[in-house]
Order: C-alpha cells, then structure tokens, then sequence
C-alpha cells in the first residue's frame, strides 16, 4: 500500500467517476429491492421468523441492512443533483431563450411516465423515477445558488426529514400510551368514554399490526395474494399499492427523503469535491467519519430490532430518537468519498471503470432489473420461495449479466436502449446511437445524461 500514489483525477476521467459511482449505486440497490420482490415486502428491512435467524440468512440481512440500507438510494439522488447542474450548464451554453428549460423540464416529464411504466407495468411499487421526476421539477430555479445556499437548503430537508421521523414515533408513542391507560380502566369494568373507546381502538389495531405475530401475518396475506398470480391479477393488486405510493406516501415521505440528496449533489457538483479537486485529506476524513459514524449509528438500531425480533410494537416503547436520515447523510457521504479517494489510485481506478459503463447505462439497467426480477419472482413462481441468502444469488447473477453486458454494449454504442429512447423522446428526434458516427456531434449528442436513480 506504501508505493500506491494518491494521484489528482484528470478531466477524461472525471465523467467515468461519476459513471463508476452510478454504476456501483446502481448495483448496489439490487441488493435492497430484491428483498421487496422476491417476498412479503414487510421483509425488505426485516427477517422472515419462518427461517434461520442465523448463519448466511442473517449475514445476508446484517450486510445488507448496516452496511447498505439507504445509502446507495443517497448516491444516486447526489449523482442526480449533480446531474441536473451539468446537464443545465451545457444546455444554457449552448441553447437560447427559454429552451434549456424547455429541454430539461420536457426530459423531467419523460422521466415521470417511464417511472409510470415500471411502477405500473413493469410490477414495480418501489419505483423511484417518478419520484426523482416530480423532485427534479423543482431544481431549475435553483442552479444558480451559492454551494453555501444550496447545503442551507439540505440542512432545511434534513431538519424536516428528521423532525417528521421523530413525529411519526413519538405519534406511536402516544397511541400506545393513552390506549394502555385506556385499557386499565376497561380491564376494572368502568364504562369508557368515546375518545377512551376510540383511544382504545387505535391501541388494539397497532398492536395487532406491529408486533411479530402481526406482522408475520401480514407478510402471509400478502404471499396468497401474490403467489401463483398471472400478470392481470398482480397488476390489479399492485395497482392500489403504486396509487398509495405514488400519493400519499410521496408526500409524507419521498418528498424530504430524496430533495435532501438532490441538493447536497448540486452542491458537491459546484464545490468541485464530486470531481475529486478537493484535498486527500478531507476525502479521507469525510470517509472514516461518516462510515464510522454512519455504520455505528445503523449497527445499534438494526440490533434493536434484531434483539426484538422486528416486533414494532415493542421497539416504538424502547427507540427514543429517529436518526434515518443524519445516518443516511453520513454514511452515504463516507462511501462516496472513500470511492472518490480509491479512484485516485490508478490500481483502484482499473477496477472502477469496470462500473463505468454499467452507469453509463444506469436507465437501461434499472429498469432491466425490475423486468427481470418480475419475471423471475412472479413469473416463475419464485416469490417467497426462497430463504433470504439464496435471493442473493439471483442478485449476483444479475450483478455480472448487466456487469458484461453493459460494457460489450457500451464497446459499440453510446447509449444504452432506454437512455436512446429517453434521449430520442426529450429532443424530439432520433438520436445517433452507434460510435461509429463520422459528423460533428450537436450538444444534443454530446450532453451526459443525468445520473438515473434507483430505489434502496
């Protein structure tokens, strides 16, 4: 390690960091959605109390969720703020009047219908593109602020992400609390008054629904309604799911969760520090900081729930304070650095590019996934067939199929298929698709895509 040199990244290089680090997150992200489709999505970030709590099951989960929970969702809505200034930059270079705008707002809405499709077609609940797109709408008045302005602005998201977490919990602590006290007086055979029954009531059905009996028996509703299932039953079930998520959950949510990043991206773009041009030794710092803290503060409430056995009823009377999003932020924020400082070292940067090209075609493998995976757990019957390990072997599979295949079709292409079409449709006309083009490429030709995001 003595004679590896911390080299400053070059210009040529800048644009396959920034496509290595996609294409890390993108992958990355398989390992959270698969969990939401191969089974009850009440599994996504707990154990299945059918199977072994121990050996590969919970090594698979206890990776997962402390070390990857969240935080390749947070890259990728950095690579998309980052995203937006870039492709904004060059459109207002070389565009006039009102076009730039003209041209981004109409590939926000490109993006808000593909996220449509793969929410509603392709049998995806979790699909972020919607999301990103309703988000995204929102940046444009935004890309000429300061770097200190715009990390004002995720400050302001992160206070509210993290005051809303805190009052949805405390929320849950006051039904248990007043539908406890509810319960002693019905337990002496006192007559209740209306706010004790309905005290009462809100009690029972949380108690019944979050504890682990509860939510086992959800999760096994859920498998009957799902397994064996042709593709008109499951899109009708999905149906009012994606409505609900796409609505109400969007705005209680989504909204804070993804802006936060999206801002912070907009403000590491200016600041040069996603280009690398920062010191090696904030680099450093930012990673073991933020993965020492991160990691430490997802360790003890991933042992929390561990310890009760996901039993939310209980974990709502023992958690005190709703920390997400400030873990998210330093997480996320070491990974990234720590992939910034390893792609300073050529024998690591040999190893990144490798990713490049799957984030090059960030659109086209997402939404590959979410075909993919439905085929395999609803098509084939796999759904909830599986314990949590073995899901991982279909992920790894996955892993190195869009691995080769993403960088034999970027050898010979410049886009991947959904990026053409995305493109094709934002500028109204047929994109050039091949390399081997001989005329002057436009800035139509040249632009990056956005960074693309993926939910996790």
């Amino acid at each position: 390690m003595s004679n590896l040199v911390i080299a400053p990244i070059r210009q040529s290089q800048r644009i396959k960091l920034i496509d290595a680090i996609r294409g890390i997150a993108l992958l990355g992200i398989l390992l959270m959605n698969s969990m939401a489709q191969s089974q009850a999505h009440f599994f996504y970030d707990k154990m299945d109390l059918r199977q072994s709590l121990t050996g590969l099951n919970f090594f698979a989960w206890g990776t997962e969720m402390i070390l990857f929970e969240g935080t390749m969702r947070g890259l990728f809505s950095i690579l998309f703020g980052a995203g937006t200034l870039l492709l904004l930059s060059r459109l207002i270079k070389t565009k006039k009047g009102l076009e730039p705008a003209d041209i981004f707002y109409r590939r926000m809405l490109w993006l808000l219908v593909f996220g449509l499709i793969n929410a509603f077609i392709f049998l995806w609940p979790g699909d972020i593109l919607y999301p990103y797109a309703l988000c995204g709408l929102l940046l444009f008045p935004f890309r000429n602020l300061s770097v200190k302005n715009l990390l004002w602005i995720a400050f302001f998201f992160l206070a509210i992400g993290t005051y809303r977490d805190n009052s949805d919990l405390y929320q849950y602590k006051n039904i248990i609390t007043k539908g406890q006290a509810a319960e002693v007086v019905s337990n002496k055979k006192v007559k209740l008054t209306e706010v004790q029954e309905e005290d009462l009531g809100k009690y029972k059905d949380f108690k019944e629904k979050q504890t682990s009996a509860g939510i086992m028996k959800r999760a096994q509703k859920e498998e009957k309604k799902i397994q064996g299932q042709g593709y008109v039953p499951l899109f009708k079930y999905f149906l009012d799911i994606n409505m609900m998520i796409e609505s109400t959950i969007f705005y209680e949510s989504y909204w804070w969760d993804i802006l936060l990043f999206l801002f912070i991206g907009m403000a590491l773009f200016k600041s040069g520090f996603l280009a690398g041009k920062k010191s090696n030794k904030l680099y450093i710092t930012v990673a073991v900081t933020g993965i020492v803290v991160g990691t430490a503060l997802n360790y003890y409430f991933q042992k929390t729930q561990y310890d009760l056995r996901f039993d939310q009823y209980l974990f709502v009377q023992k958690w005190r304070f709703a920390y997400y999003e400030l873990r998210r932020v330093f997480q996320t924020m070491g990974y990234l650095s720590l992939i910034i400082i390893l792609y300073k070292v050529a024998p690591f940067r040999k190893i990144l590019n490798v990713f490049a090209p799957v984030g090059q075609m960030a659109f086209t493998n997402y939404l590959s996934q979410s075909i993919i995976t439905s085929i395999i757990f609803y098509g084939m019957g796999w759904f909830g067939k599986l314990q949590r390990y073995e899901v991982y072997y279909i992920v790894g599979g996955i892993w190195i199929f869009q691995i080769a295949a993403s960088n034999i079709w970027i050898y010979y292409f410049r886009f991947g298929p959904f990026e053409w079409l995305w493109r094709s449709l934002t500028y109204m006309k047929k994109q050039p698709m091949k390399k081997q083009i001989t005329t002057i490429e436009s800035e139509e030709d040249t632009d990056e895509e956005i960074p693309l995001p993926a939910l996790g």
